[in-house]
């Protein structure tokens, strides 16, 4: 399976402490309608960071077979003079049941370096099965796509856990089950390019692809506020490494209580 576009890392690392069963039909408290929220990310090769492109992710309440949903919306895309290197052009949604915080739908889209790929996803949890083009799939209880388990894992009460909790969750992705985990570490003031901020830090566990390497090398940072959007992400590469920091947000739920300093 290839997973080597900075956006989907970029998902894959913001789940953080997505579980099973044990939170399942957990009610949102931490997100709304209308919000969103920008990244850039900066690689660097000789320790000199340089910004190669950029995420943005928006919730929008809609309707989807009468039941009113969360839209969902990632995308993500190279720099324009970054496209001769390596182009990137990601668009990820997903639809999210409002009672529950389990997805309904899953669409990807992507061109990353030439490599397209479109997956189309719909999820019964009545029936635990993710039906797609490939056919019908069966999954377990309160499985999350790549992109409804950022919104899901942002309710989850942190003060449950101490530093060097392992805390799993599963996902469907690519025709497949990942049984996967973050480690919890605990919490710290990190200094970002849009500023200084208390904040909750974690590794997530990652599958190894063709750009970014597996295991627990890659940090996560995010707000140690009622909001927990994510803030810092750090990750060794292949070559040279990548840092992706949050910077623009609108029409969060909460105050961005966490927030130290501005710049």
């Amino acid at each position: 399976m290839k997973k080597n576009g900075i956006l989907l890392l970029l998902i894959l690392s913001l789940q953080s402490f997505s579980t099973g069963e044990e939170f399942c039909g957990i009610r949102n408290h931490a997100f709304q309608d209308g919000e969103n929220i920008t990244f850039n990310v900066f690689y660097s090769v000789i320790g000199l960071y340089v910004n190669a492109g950029s995420a943005n992710f928006t919730v929008t309440g809609e309707q989807l077979n009468n039941r009113r949903v969360y839209h969902v919306l990632g995308s993500g895309s190279s720099n324009p003079s970054y496209d001769w290197i390596f182009k990137v052009r990601d668009r990820y949604e997903s639809y999210i049941d409002t009672a529950s915080l389990q997805p309904l739908k899953f669409v990807r889209d992507i061109n990353e370096g030439g490599f397209k790929k479109y997956e189309n996803v719909t999820f019964n949890h009545q029936a635990n099965t993710a039906v797609t083009t490939n056919g019908v799939f069966k999954v377990p209880n309160c499985v999350q796509d790549v992109l409804s388990s950022i919104y899901y894992a942002r309710n989850i009460d942190f003060g449950r856990y101490q530093s060097g909790d392992k805390i799993p969750f599963t996902m469907f992705l690519d025709n497949e089950i990942y049984n996967l985990y973050i480690k919890y570490l605990g919490k710290e003031v990190i200094k970002t390019k849009y500023g200084k901020f208390n904040a909750i830090k974690f590794k997530p566990l990652l599958v190894k692809g063709t750009l970014f390497e597996g295991g627990e090398k890659m940090t996560v940072w995010v707000s140690d506020d009622a909001n927990h959007i994510p803030l810092r992400i750090e990750s060794p590469i292949v070559v040279g490494s990548i840092k992706v920091d949050m910077m623009q947000y609108r029409n969060l739920r909460y105050p961005l209580s966490s927030m130290i300093s501005f710049r």
